[in-house]
């Protein structure tokens, strides 16, 4: 259970790592050079790696990390929320192992969020290594009635927006300042700690992808803000895991888009696009399924980038 009296100013960074590599070490290092006060929240889904036990040696000596192992991979939902648990401070902060803090990140962004009477959630822009934002940082739910309005307008030569699985991304220059959005990046999430509790956290029937699509949602559906912190910049290294497993990912995340579907999508209601929704869902996935199955038999092959290299 969460403290009675979270510590007032305290951010409790809960970090995710299953199978992540070296860049968790990078991502922890970063964290812990933050000019805010935070506490540091390891959560291990059964990773093999050695990245746990570096990670226990490199902070041995250091009060503000814990590290708390899991003898499964629960999936990241189900792992933030076990972090969650043990969290002191009255904001939280949900961190990708393959994101690099600045050390006035953390300070940032909880001044956008005291800013913002109404604010919920904030992200921040994800840049790839080449300092390139990720459109993923700003987002709108994947309702179906956007996804067919995009692909009847690219069929016209309209142009339109994105429609990956996994949200629809929003086209134009990203903003400068902090807006109200939809959705964000689920690689950096900041919340109060009175608004997590209150929406009930992670939702668990999502194994991996598209649960921050479905927090976002829950907290707009509370009444509060999900804001793009559109002058904060964090590196977003993109996950060796997933490189490696690109199948298992995909699986999760069709898995994950059918349960948000049938969650929140006003379609969802009408019984005769249900099985449609499903079928075109899965047969994405069959058509994809041999190139990821070939792709990540290329990515396993190739040796593990040594954890003093990964910087």
């Amino acid at each position: 259970m969460p403290p009675a009296s979270p510590t007032a100013g305290l951010t409790s960074i809960v970090v995710v790592v299953a199978d992540s590599g070296g860049d968790a070490l990078n991502c922890v290092e970063a964290a812990l050079a933050s000019t805010a006060a935070i506490e540091l929240i390891v959560v291990d889904n059964a990773s093999r790696d050695g990245v746990p036990e570096a990670l226990a040696c490199a902070c041995a000596g250091d009060a503000r990390v814990r590290l708390l192992r899991n003898g499964a991979n629960l999936g990241f939902g189900a792992a933030v929320n076990r972090g969650a648990a043990l969290a002191q401070g009255d904001a939280l902060l949900v961190l990708n192992p393959d994101c690099r803090l600045a050390p006035d990140t953390v300070a940032r962004l909880r001044a956008e969020l005291a800013a913002q009477p109404r604010a919920g959630l904030v992200g921040a822009v994800v840049c790839g290594v080449d300092g390139r934002p990720d459109r993923n940082a700003f987002r709108r739910d994947p309702l179906l009635a956007r996804a067919l309005a995009t692909f009847r307008a690219r069929a016209l030569g309209r142009g339109g927006d994105a429609v990956p699985v996994g949200g629809v991304q929003i086209e134009g220059p990203l903003p400068a300042t902090s807006v109200a959005v939809e959705a964000v990046s689920g690689a950096l999430m900041l919340l109060p700690r009175a608004v997590f509790d209150a929406v009930g956290g992670f939702d668990e029937g999502y194994f991996l992808h598209c649960e921050d699509l479905d927090l976002c949602r829950r907290v707009r559906d509370a009444g509060h803000a999900v804001l793009l912190a559109g002058g904060v910049r964090v590196l977003h290294a993109k996950g060796g895991s997933s490189r490696r497993r690109p199948l298992f990912v995909s699986w999760h995340k069709h898995r994950g888009m059918w349960r948000w579907f049938r969650r929140f999508d006003p379609a969802a209601r009408h019984p005769l696009l249900v099985p449609l929704v499903w079928a075109g869902l899965w047969a994405h996935f069959a058509l994809t399924a041999p190139w990821l199955a070939w792709s990540g038999w290329r990515a396993r092959r190739r040796p593990h980038r040594a954890l003093s290299d990964s910087g």
